[in-house]
């Protein structure tokens, strides 16, 4: 059993370390991070996610139930994240970002452990659970960091921003192909099988080292009690609430295993993005974002044994 969680973890954060020292070490840059970053999650990503879900069909039941279970332990630890805003006296500035890191999940690292062990049968689970649970975790963290920003705006204004990051989202289109494409029962020629293959090769290595590039350590200094806090809810409560409700709903074999890789994942990258764009606090993403991703190693070897 060891070497089953040595064998999936091992690959991913070696990746990630190598982004690290490729940028340490000037061999990558700025520039680059942000480029492999756009072509990863407006290309290589979705189709990826579009190939691998729209070629073969799901058991439709366990998808459902495996969504839900998801849905209700995101909104569940969502809720107890404003609970401890009010409880550790995070401020306005800082609540936004403390929230969103809680709860919302590493896409890349997700499906990178996915591939590994469970291979496509995995990620076409994985891939239609992203695709529910994407636009609802945009929803909780985009009007949670309006709540806080102390820029309100208008109704409409707030609706605007909130379709915009929904719309634009190529995962979530990538998956919603997916599904449409796998409805239809067609299939996909062998030429363009191959084109989607060798397109699709390059997405994980070019992420995780993208990822890892962007780990930094700014802002754990000042703000290690609330990143730990987060890393906490997002490491630690979400998996037992989440491990919990698979159970409740009856899910299992690759179903379960999926689920319980995405609820011990890292928080994502993302938040950092988000946070600057609706004034909260980009220094404790940062933050968090580094000691959530060390902390996952211990919560994604706990999913990999059970």
């Amino acid at each position: 059993m060891p070497m089953i969680v040595l064998n999936a973890i091992f690959p991913i954060f070696s990746l990630l370390f190598l982004g690290c020292l490729l940028k340490h070490f000037g061999i990558t840059n700025e520039s680059f991070l942000k480029t492999s970053d756009k072509l990863v999650y407006f290309i290589f990503f979705p189709v990826m996610l579009f190939w691998k879900i729209g070629s073969s069909p799901l058991d439709k039941g366990a998808s459902v139930d495996l969504c839900l279970a998801s849905i209700l332990a995101v909104i569940i630890v969502y809720l107890l994240s404003l609970l401890a805003i009010r409880l550790f006296h995070i401020t306005s500035f800082q609540a936004g970002t403390f929230s969103q890191a809680c709860y919302r999940f590493n896409t890349y690292i997700g499906v990178a452990i996915v591939m590994t062990t469970l291979g496509e049968p995995g990620i076409k689970y994985f891939g239609i659970l992203i695709g529910f649970a994407i636009p609802i975790i945009n929803v909780l963290a985009v009007s949670t960091l309006i709540w806080h920003s102390g820029d309100k705006g208008t109704f409409g204004q707030n609706l605007k921003v909130l379709l915009k990051a929904l719309i634009s989202n190529p995962l979530i289109l990538g998956c919603i192909a997916g599904i449409l494409f796998s409805r239809s029962n067609a299939y996909f020629p062998v030429f363009i099988d191959n084109t989607f293959s060798l397109m699709t090769a390059v997405t994980m290595p070019l992420a995780l080292i993208s990822i890892g590039g962007s780990l930094t350590l700014a802002g754990l200094k000042h703000h290690s009690r609330n990143a730990f806090l987060a890393s906490i809810l997002k490491g630690l409560i979400l998996p037992i609430i989440g491990f919990s409700l698979l159970n409740a709903l009856s899910v299992t074999g690759i179903a379960f295993k999926a689920g319980m890789i995405f609820f011990t994942l890292p928080t994502s990258t993302a938040i950092y993005v988000l946070s600057a764009q609706l004034n909260s606090d980009t220094q404790l993403a940062s933050a968090t974002i580094m000691l959530s991703t060390l902390l996952s190693v211990i919560s994604i070897s706990a999913a990999l044994l059970i």
